[in-house]
């Protein structure tokens, strides 16, 4: 299968639409208004003030052509923000709603109402995450564009627990289709592909998040780092930090100095509040960011590094 060429400046915003209806939805995200006949992207994104090399970046990715971070995080972020308002007052809100016209001449059983409980704590759950990055994270990005760099928070603390939040509605929809009988029922089929629709959108957000919003902060926080780094007075070799060590984040070290004490994952999952899984995915970055791939070797590392004291370094481990 030959790899599709990335979309430029140059092409008709009429073309990409027609190829993938879905970067209309896109286009609005942006702030870009209907009407825009056979413009270019370059030229409608100049009348807009929409940023060209986001917008393109983001139609590349969504329909799996080549694709750059390099982005604005400014840009992005506005785009992001509308995505989140679009979830929540509009296309959540309009699922339930169809939803209970689609039941509304059924007998209301326990089934029945643990099904909209069920939709309706979902809603609240994707609330939550999308609130949090408008008012937190976002945030952090905004004063990182500011030049104000933390040491108490990395983004990749927020990367390694960031879902599409989709799985849910999946189950939602599979219970619906293969256990709620209902007769010739247009209404909550049509609600059903309303479902599909939006886990689709969904996914589409998350990967948008993951593969260009996130590596896009991370980039700004390693520069920013750097340039902390080289304004800094020489210091002498007591104060000098290791570059490694100064690239892992709070967390990452916490995980480090556990794992030197010898823990295994749960007890660090139970002593940290997180899950293991989310343990099992910091010990594989830490790895492969220290390119260091056995607890002992590990240990050894936080030692010299002086994450942890010897004395507390059990013998016989």
């Amino acid at each position: 299968m030959e790899k599709l060429k990335a979309y430029t400046g140059a092409d008709r915003l009429r073309d990409l639409i027609d190829e993938n209806s879905d970067l209309m939805m896109v286009a609005a995200r942006f702030g870009i208004s209907l009407g825009f006949g056979d413009k270019t992207v370059k030229e409608v994104c100049a009348e807009d003030g929409v940023d060209e090399r986001t917008f393109l970046a983001v139609c590349n990715l969504i329909d799996k052509r080549p694709y750059s971070i390099d982005v604005s995080l400014t840009s992005l972020m506005r785009y992001l923000r509308t995505a989140h308002s679009y979830f929540l007052e509009f296309l959540l809100p309009s699922i339930r709603r169809k939803l209970l016209l689609a039941i509304s001449g059924l007998p209301i059983d326990d089934v029945l109402l643990q099904l909209l409980k069920f939709f309706d704590d979902y809603c609240a759950e994707v609330r939550r995450h999308m609130e949090h990055e408008n008012d937190s994270i976002f945030s952090y990005v905004d004063r990182l564009l500011k030049g104000d760099v933390s040491d108490e928070f990395r983004i990749a603390d927020y990367s390694v627990g960031h879902t599409s939040m989709t799985e849910k509605l999946d189950e939602l929809k599979d219970i619906f289709i293969r256990h709620y009988h209902v007769m010739n029922n247009l209404l909550l089929v049509s609600a059903l592909n309303d479902i599909i629709d939006c886990n689709s959108d969904l996914c589409s957000h998350c990967e948008i998040e993951d593969r260009m919003f996130l590596p896009a902060v991370s980039r700004l926080e390693r520069s920013l780092k750097i340039k902390e780094r080289d304004a800094k007075p020489e210091r002498n070799e007591d104060e000098e930090s290791d570059s490694l060590v100064d690239c892992m984040t709070d967390r990452e070290k916490d995980i480090l100095r556990c794992v030197a004490r010898g823990m295994q994952n749960k007890e660090i999952a139970d002593k940290l509040f997180i899950s293991i899984n989310t343990v099992t995915t910091y010990r594989r970055n830490i790895s492969a960011k220290l390119n260091i791939h056995s607890a002992a070797g590990l240990t050894v590392f936080a030692i010299l590094h002086r994450l942890v004291d010897i004395n507390d370094i059990d013998p016989h481990m």
